[in-house]
């Protein structure tokens, strides 16, 4: 019996020890877990690739003609619903859009947006949102603009970014070039221009020539990123295309006291004590001034262009000269020439005169001066327009006009909501719309009364967005109801000043 005893508790030591062994191997397990959920270090490369393509079905939809800025309401809505404080980025890599790189001194998502002092730190690279990468580095700074390499001291490992606030979309990212973050090397090259002033690089590759992505893309994240500088900012602008900055220079010189660089295109070895990669993307069209820097708004944009464009009217109020044409509120008509054109615009003309408008027709062309159109734009107390990028005009509407969109037959409310309607009220202007029935629209001669085009939209839109675009934009013309269109014309009439206190 002793022996059996003896054995028992020797068993029982053995067993004793295997619990204890387990019991500490499931605590690493649980440690190791809890720190591949939590470590800001990054997700594995599949997660990520997921994520990017889930991101690519919800948060971005591919672009590929001029005719663009329609798409980017798709997916306006849930963007800004998952809009957050900048995140650290992944730095286990990336494909398409994301950052790739590291560093062991990456800041928190709160310090990212609010350490902006040029103190010699090494750098960060972060979601600054969910359409946005950013790199923001203070040190010595030495920039290749043929290479597309920005070589940096201090920092440890290299990140990679693509400038351009469309980071989920492979069609956008395609058209613009990679840049560099490297650690400076014994061998870097001399620096052949020295520059107090803070490195901005960005691109205008992506989307830009279409006037609504020239805005929400580039320029009003732009604004977003450098108005903090005071001027102290120059551009280094990749994918350079000098008809696009010279169109924008003098939006481009509100921001910043020197000159604009092409920098794809430059043999100079420029060093700066810091540098950013990539503007700040908020919202379509917009600004969120809760998070932008030094509380900026969409209403200190406008301002700007206001200053960039000596345009004169800061709110839509009549001249108090009784003599004067201005003491008649203005309509300016948005005229189109390709798809989506007003078949009976003189009528429309002829309408608005008989109620009062002293009446403009303005056709925004690609080629147009900006400065020109925008003084037309500025003059108008009502602009109206079918749904398309040439309402992105609305930005030098005076604060208090009046926005009319018409949106076209086809279940488009969603995406007249997102890009032009949304919009209008940071901007403090009055939104109104005019939507196209079905008699009033040119796809009614050209498809059978039954035809789903007609009858079902919905059966259109689920066969993806080219099936829609080519339907209901590219092939639609309208001709809105004179008197149901002189109703919202004198809506639109009750929310100006004009005529008050005559």
């Amino acid at each position: 019996m002793k022996p059996n005893r003896n054995l028992s508790r020797g068993e029982g030591r053995r067993l004793g020890n295997v619990a204890l062994i387990a019991f500490m191997l499931g605590s690493l397990l649980l440690l190791s877990l809890v720190r591949a959920r939590f470590s800001p270090i990054g997700k594995p490369g599949e997660a990520i690739e997921a994520e990017e393509q889930q991101a690519m079905r919800k948060g971005s939809v591919k672009m590929e003609t001029l005719e663009t800025a329609d798409e980017t309401a798709a997916s306006a809505a849930e963007e800004e619903e998952e809009e957050t404080q900048p995140k650290p980025t992944d730095n286990s890599g990336s494909s398409g859009g994301g950052v790739s790189g590291g560093s062991s001194t990456t800041l928190a998502a709160g310090d990212a947006a609010t350490d902006h002092h040029l103190t010699p730190s090494k750098p960060v690279c972060y979601e600054s949102s969910r359409r946005s990468d950013t790199c923001e580095a203070a040190g010595d700074v030495r920039v290749q603009g043929r290479l597309q390499t920005i070589q940096i001291s201090p920092l440890e490992k290299e990140w990679k970014v693509k400038p351009y606030c469309r980071k989920h979309d492979a069609f956008a990212l395609s058209h613009v070039k990679e840049w560099a973050l490297q650690p400076l090397s014994g061998d870097a090259p001399r620096c052949t221009i020295n520059s107090s002033a803070t490195a901005f690089v960005l691109s205008t590759g992506g989307f830009t020539g279409n006037l609504f992505h020239d805005y929400t893309d580039v320029l009003i994240p732009a604004f977003i990123t450098a108005n903090r500088y005071a001027g102290e900012v120059q551009f280094l602008v990749s994918s350079f295309k000098s008809w696009w900055t010279n169109k924008y220079i003098q939006i481009f010189q509100q921001l910043s006291k020197h000159e604009v660089i092409d920098i794809d295109s430059d043999d100079e070895v420029r060093c700066y004590r810091s540098v950013v990669v990539g503007s700040t993307f908020h919202k379509e069209l917009g600004v969120d001034a809760s998070t932008a820097p030094l509380g900026s708004s969409m209403v200190d944009f406008r301002a700007m262009l206001r200053s960039a464009f000596g345009l004169e009217r800061a709110t839509a109020t009549p001249s108090g000269d009784h003599w004067d044409i201005r003491r008649r509120p203005r309509l300016l008509i948005i005229s189109r020439r390709s798809s989506r054109r007003f078949v009976n615009e003189r009528a429309m003309v002829d309408m608005a005169m008989s109620l009062g408008f002293d009446v403009r027709v303005g056709d925004p062309e690609i080629s147009t001066d900006v400065s020109k159109f925008a003084r037309l734009v500025n003059s108008a107390d009502v602009m109206v327009g079918v749904h398309g990028a040439g309402l992105t005009n609305m930005v030098f509407l005076p604060a208090g006009a009046v926005l009319i969109q018409v949106v076209p037959y086809g279940g488009l409310e969603w995406l007249a909501r997102g890009t032009f309607k949304e919009p209008s009220a940071d901007m403090e202007i009055h939104y109104l719309e005019y939507m196209i029935q079905l008699d009033e629209t040119t796809l009614s001669e050209q498809y059978p009364k039954d035809d789903p085009v007609l009858k079902d939209p919905n059966s259109i839109h689920k066969q993806g967005w080219n099936a829609l675009k080519t339907v209901y934009l590219d092939k639609q013309n309208v001709k809105p109801h004179l008197g149901r269109l002189k109703n919202t014309f004198q809506e639109a009439l009750k929310l100006l000043p004009h005529g008050q206190n005559t």
